[in-house]
């Protein structure tokens, strides 16, 4: 079997990520990270990943931005906690994988397929509308993903319509969006004003 490998000179890492990372609530402790590979192990989905959660935190502090935002991982990650709990640094893994997710989604260089485009499309319309319009956010992940993806659910699409299933000129909306949204926002401050500042360990001293 054939083994392709690829080197990345330090001029094209990104020294301050990690910083980025951890300044967000949920990667204050990826320092504290020892490289064991127990959340590695545990997960159930790491078979499938292309990195595995132990090597996102090693290249996160090792400063591989565009590798790591550009990986599949993140969008598998199935968000089961295992990772955390076994962590014997009490790191919180899964948290670190949304992190990932969110400086990926807001950069759309790596909108490469189509989950971040549902997410994306799942967080506004959520935010807007307070309520999730299928037929809506199906036209819209179905825009950025292409023409092929778009011919392949056309049958599914008109199966749907034909049971009213799908109707798109209809838009769910709940009756005080904005209260949605303070809520939102409220959860966002109160949970940034908890976590713990990062505090990037001291190298070690020898005599």
């Amino acid at each position: 079997m054939e083994t392709l490998r690829k080197v990345t000179y330090e001029e094209r890492l990104d020294p301050a990520f990690e910083e980025q990372v951890a300044a967000e609530p949920g990667g204050e402790r990826i320092w504290d990270c020892i490289q064991c590979g127990t959340c590695s192990a545990i997960c159930p989905v790491s078979v499938y990943m292309d990195l595995t959660p132990r090597r996102i935190i090693g290249m996160i502090r090792a400063g591989f931005r565009h590798e790591v935002l550009n990986a599949v991982s993140p969008w598998i990650c199935t968000s089961c906690y295992a990772c955390t709990v076994e962590c014997p640094e009490k790191i919180r893994i899964t948290d670190i994988m949304y992190i990932v997710k969110r400086m990926a989604m807001k950069e759309s260089e790596y909108h490469r397929f189509v989950v971040p485009a549902i997410e994306e499309a799942f967080v506004k319309m959520v935010c807007r509308n307070g309520r999730l319009t299928e037929s809506r956010m199906g036209m819209k992940v179905a825009r950025k993903s292409g023409l092929r993806y778009t011919v392949a659910m056309m049958p599914i699409a008109w199966r749907l319509m034909r049971k009213d299933r799908l109707r798109p000129l209809h838009v769910e909306r709940m009756a005080d969006p904005e209260s949605l949204r303070k809520a939102l926002a409220t959860i966002k401050e109160v949970t940034c004003a908890a976590s713990t500042p990062p505090t990037r360990p001291a190298p070690a001293v020898t005599a």
